[in-house]
């Protein structure tokens, strides 16, 4: 596998154009419909394969800025229309957690954009959580083992990004809060985990979190649906909070 994607890297040098992609070629960009990741439910196995289906039907162009994410990033809808600026795409799947987005990195590394901002692992920590009186009933093996291994997902997305596209600006936001009480403390370790990470040099953080906390390290009521999920005030609130970051790329 990694070897006929290295082919394909070199065929992206070597001409420079998408276009020129066999159909196989174009095929290894995007996860076949048989791929999933175990950590994934029900419901976000069918969502990633529509999701994947959709990125195949509007490829993304050389040189565009990607958001990554789940159901945040995915319901933020246009994201070029809410920062006035173009070429910003859309790369967010409902339910998805770190390792589904490890397993669709292929566009995104052809592709070799300006800049991604990656927004992954408040799903991981449901996982962590969900069924947690079941753990030695082999129907819930989907649980993910601890904030750390979250942390380190997202470091490796980083690191795989940065590795074959080194010219492309890494942005990893830290998790949102929510009203979960259940939540609270493994979102401040998995964010503690990115801000430790940065030293690495694969990414710049963009510290999120206080902007949509209250003073109980809570999720802001005024700026979400569910407490988890964000309203329009919540997404305006995220523009403000990166529209120079973005104006400069």
């Amino acid at each position: 596998m990694k070897y006929i994607f290295l082919l394909i890297a070199l065929f992206a040098i070597s001409t420079g154009s998408y276009s020129q992609l066999t159909e196989v070629q174009y095929t290894m960009l995007y996860p076949s419909l048989d791929v999933v990741s175990r950590y994934h439910n029900d419901w976000t196995q069918k969502h990633y394969k529509n999701r994947i289906k959709d990125f195949k039907n509007d490829t993304l162009n050389f040189g565009d800025i990607v958001f990554i994410g789940n159901s945040i990033t995915e319901q933020g809808r246009d994201w070029s229309v809410k920062f006035g600026i173009k070429n910003i795409r859309n790369r967010g799947i409902a339910g998805d957690v770190t390792d589904g987005v490890i397993k669709r990195l292929n566009e995104i590394i052809y592709f070799k954009p300006k800049a991604v901002f990656i927004l992954i692992g408040i799903n991981d920590l449901f996982n962590l959580h969900h069924n947690e009186d079941n753990r030695h009933n082999l129907k819930y093996d989907k649980i993910v083992p601890s904030p750390k291994y979250v942390a380190q997902n997202i470091l490796k997305i980083s690191r795989m990004i940065h590795r074959k596209c080194p010219d492309t600006k890494i942005f990893v936001r830290t998790l949102l809060p929510t009203t979960r009480e259940y939540l609270k403390a493994d979102i401040v370790i998995v964010n503690s985990y990115i801000k430790q990470f940065e030293k690495k040099g694969y990414f710049s953080v963009i510290d999120l979190y206080p902007l949509f906390s209250n003073d109980n390290s809570e999720m802001d009521k005024e700026l979400t649906k569910d407490g988890v999920h964000l309203n329009e005030k919540g997404y305006v609130r995220w523009v403000e909070a990166e529209k120079r970051i973005i104006e400069a790329l």
